[in-house]
């Protein structure tokens, strides 16, 4: 096990992690490492508030650039480039919102084997008749399962009804507990509700002013709307369906702030939910010093 902790800055989106984590990691003489799916992305730049090299600040970035929007994301990939990078690095500093991508990196993480037949014959039930009776079916096999996964999250029902079937086990045997790999200071970012709110619908105005449409369009000819995972990114998904004529640009910025808001709900309960984060305003003042004392005040031997 290493001597010095991992640094995990984490929140909800557009609450300023990736700054604070640059500003972490000169202080420190780290390295940052991305946690966040979407920024694993060749190419999706602009969605997803990936640092520019100059906001980077002569910080070296990992994990960046990696894969190309066809390609599945995977959870258990990511766990093995994280732990290469958090092993060869001094002082990780790993940055971002994907909270299963976070615990992948720093914790004890299962995952279990798939079977593309199963999960085949459920995805196909799932574009048939939707998420519904496939929750209600997760509900009775595993309820502790099924209270941890959205209703509406058809992914992750199916991936849970496959390993159901594909193991004989319940799925929450393999959610994630909190058994730690690494030693790690997990630093999160707190944005009140309607501050946060506001913050989304700036950064989405931004994008649109910067060129997200562009790059989508562009992405879409690199095959965009074959990737399982890419496609579907807040923002992404929304750009689409306005170029395929199914919205209007007013529509597609709409849904892509209230997604977005959603989404950072759902991220926040998820960091809430880990006893080891230690919360601070996103504004505070010191809010460098006050991270740096965190970092400072934790034991690890």
């Amino acid at each position: 096990m290493r001597q010095q902790p991992v640094i995990a800055v984490v929140g909800p989106t557009a609450a300023g992690k990736s700054d604070l984590a640059v500003d972490i990691a000169l202080r420190l003489g780290g390295e940052c490492v991305n946690a966040d799916s979407m920024q694993l992305y060749r190419g999706m730049d602009i969605g997803t508030a990936k640092l520019t090299p100059a906001e980077q600040r002569g910080v070296p970035h990992h994990l960046l650039d990696v894969w190309d929007v066809t390609v599945t994301a995977s959870v258990a990939e990511y766990q093995k480039l994280a732990r290469q990078v958090i092993d060869a690095v001094e002082v990780p500093v790993l940055v971002g919102g994907s909270g299963l991508y976070v615990r992948a990196a720093i914790d004890e993480l299962e995952f279990p084997g798939t079977d593309p037949e199963i999960r085949a014959r459920l995805e196909g039930e799932l574009a048939e008749r939707g998420p519904a009776p496939l929750y209600e079916r997760l509900r009775d096999l595993d309820p502790v399962a099924a209270a941890a996964i959205l209703p509406s999250n058809g992914r992750r029902i199916v991936r849970a009804l496959e390993v159901i079937e594909h193991s004989g086990r319940p799925f929450s045997a393999t959610m994630p507990g909190y058994d730690a790999v690494y030693p790690s200071v997990q630093i999160g970012l707190e944005v009140p509700r309607p501050e946060l709110d506001e913050r989304i619908a700036l950064r989405v105005e931004r994008m649109w002013r910067a060129g997200l449409v562009e790059e989508v369009r562009g992405l879409l000819g690199q095959g965009l709307a074959e990737g399982r995972t890419a496609s579907r990114a807040l923002g992404y998904a929304q750009v689409i369906r306005f170029l395929e004529g199914e919205w209007s640009e007013e529509q597609a910025i709409e849904e892509t702030v209230r997604t977005t808001r959603r989404f950072a709900r759902r991220q926040e309960s998820w960091f809430r939910r880990d006893p080891r984060v230690r919360w601070l305003p996103y504004d505070a003042p010191d809010l460098l010093a006050r991270s740096l004392a965190l970092i400072s005040a934790n034991p690890f031997a």
